[in-house]
């Protein structure tokens, strides 16, 4: 009886810690960990040309932040042809429904920032539809940097969806 009680008062702690730290992370320069986080603010934030992304092929992660809403969180990124390109995947499952609303929030407005090795950029989300050959590399990509099995008719299906990361358009 007595191991049962410690054990729920520990689970009780342990969520607790959770709960704060993902209230914390709201208001806070990024994300933590698992958490959304609040603005990107700390950073240089870079202008000018669209950057040769290949120097972030092996950068595991990356921050981002749709302008609305602001709240920021870690993806994967995936680099081909010197452009980025960010991956979410269970889209057709109970948990991505609940846990995946970033998508269909950049889909409406995929004005973003991203932030890669410490700095910023002001970026554009956009979709990749249709695009069997470049669906095929991502997926090898994911499978080499993080072993996960992702194929590309996962794209097709629309269980996966590939934003193409780039310049933001002129207003």
């Amino acid at each position: 009886m007595r191991v049962v009680k410690w054990f729920f008062m520990a689970l009780g702690l342990v969520l607790i810690i959770l709960v704060v730290m993902g209230i914390g992370a709201r208001f806070g320069d990024g994300p933590t960990a698992m958490f959304p986080g609040g603005p990107l603010e700390a950073g240089e934030m870079v202008t000018g040309p669209e950057p040769d992304w290949t120097f972030a092929a092996d950068i595991p992660t990356l921050e981002f932040q749709l302008v609305e809403p602001s709240h920021s969180r870690t993806t994967w990124l995936q680099v081909h042809d010197e452009k980025l390109y960010i991956v979410s995947a269970y889209m057709n499952t109970p948990v991505g429904a609940i846990w995946k609303q970033w998508p269909a929030q950049a889909i409406q407005d995929g004005r973003a920032v991203i932030r890669v090795d410490g700095k910023r950029y002001e970026r554009q989300l956009d979709r990749v539809l249709d695009d069997p050959e470049l669906f095929e590399v991502i997926a090898s990509e994911i499978q080499r940097k993080y072993g996960e099995r992702i194929t590309a008719d996962s794209a097709v299906s629309g269980d996966t969806w590939v934003f193409s990361v780039g310049p933001r358009s002129a207003p």
